[in-house]
């Protein structure tokens, strides 16, 4: 029912292969990137479906938007090249399923913070940055029946979003939201970039919670006091579908006086956090992902870095424990700019 909207032609117009060219994980020439996406398009087998990692970095490189990350991971679904070990694969999908159970569903007619899966990270939402905005996300019981489902491009499944993500959107629509704050920036890329490319209708608008993080601070500005702190950004592989936000890091880095270090893996250049890459099948995988974690870290704390900021609990769970032992203090976006309207976070010291 929903078709993933690729031009070939647009492939075959590009110049530059950026999609392929500039992925950081794999090594390819032009014309051989040219050749082997099309191969892809065209149901063919690829040694890029076999060595991707994915980190979505493809869908922002892409200069015409023709969506090469969403068609790789259709065609390993297709041509059943899954980038993780099966069991691996059917225990996450097993984990995301949603409508066991009916929710409750309460009017709101307005705004919404949507946690997603991701109902134990309420302490993360506290404080005057919050106050007053109601939340929908997983209940006690893990009724999933606000998780995006997006999850699943790291696993080639993408038959299981298209098949749950629509009754998601219908249970949020039933709230009666006229704008939903998304948590995670997979959340704001599903609403804001995969229905899209598929053809799946959102009647809701979508914020992204760096966005709303801005707004709320500037609305407080006279209560914030800079944190002069050292700090570096790591960038989550889902905010590859929504760059055009990604202002909102530096902007909220501006607004409460943080310093974002200059560092080389930084913006498109960003290194993902690996936690994909070590679960992957291939041989020398976890190698390869300590070795991206390795760099990414030492490109911290050389470009002289005191905090790692985190918005994405996948990142935060893979890295956080590794940037504390190179003596950089984890921490969310969220705590950070609680810490600037002078509220403690929860089990901050």
């Amino acid at each position: 029912m929903y078709e993933l909207k690729f031009d070939e032609k647009k492939c075959l117009r590009c110049k530059t292969q950026d999609c392929l060219i500039k992925c950081q994980y794999i090594d390819i020439d032009r014309d051989t990137a040219k050749r082997e996406i099309l191969k892809i398009a065209h149901s063919e087998d690829s040694f890029v479906l076999h060595d991707c990692v994915t980190c979505y970095a493809c869908e922002e490189y892409c200069p015409a938007n023709n969506h090469p990350f969403y068609l790789i991971v259709e065609k390993q679904e297709e041509l059943d090249v899954p980038p993780l070990p099966r069991p691996i694969i059917q225990r996450g999908i097993n984990t995301g399923i949603p409508f066991r159970g009916e929710p409750v569903i309460e009017e709101i007619n307005g705004q919404v913070l949507n946690m997603g899966a991701f109902a134990d990270l309420m302490y993360l939402i506290q404080g005057k940055l919050f106050q007053g905005l109601p939340v929908i996300s997983a209940d006690p019981r893990k009724m999933m029946h606000y998780f995006c489902q997006l999850m699943y491009l790291h696993y080639a499944r993408t038959s299981v979003i298209k098949e749950r993500l629509p009754r998601i959107i219908e249970t949020i629509t039933k709230h009666k939201v006229t704008e939903v704050i998304c948590f995670h920036d997979e959340c704001y890329g599903t609403y804001t970039s995969y229905c899209s490319a598929v053809g799946i209708n959102v009647p809701f608008k979508p914020v992204h919670f760096f966005e709303f993080l801005f707004n709320r601070l500037s609305e407080l500005k006279n209560e914030i006091r800079p944190v002069n702190l050292k700090v570096a950004y790591q960038r989550p592989c889902s905010s590859r579908l929504s760059s055009d936000k990604l202002h909102f890091v530096y902007d909220i880095f501006k607004l409460i006086g943080a310093d974002h270090v200059e560092r080389q893996y930084v913006d498109e250049n960003a290194l993902c956090c690996g936690g994909t890459i070590q679960g992957q099948r291939r041989e020398g995988s976890r190698k390869r992902a300590a070795d991206v974690q390795r760099i990414n870290i030492e490109d911290m704390i050389s470009a002289g870095a005191e905090f790692c900021i985190f918005n994405c609990p996948a990142c935060y769970s893979t890295l956080g424990a590794m940037v504390a032992q190179r003596g950089l203090k984890p921490i969310f976006m969220s705590d950070l700019c609680r810490l600037a309207i002078g509220e403690k976070p929860a089990g901050w010291r």
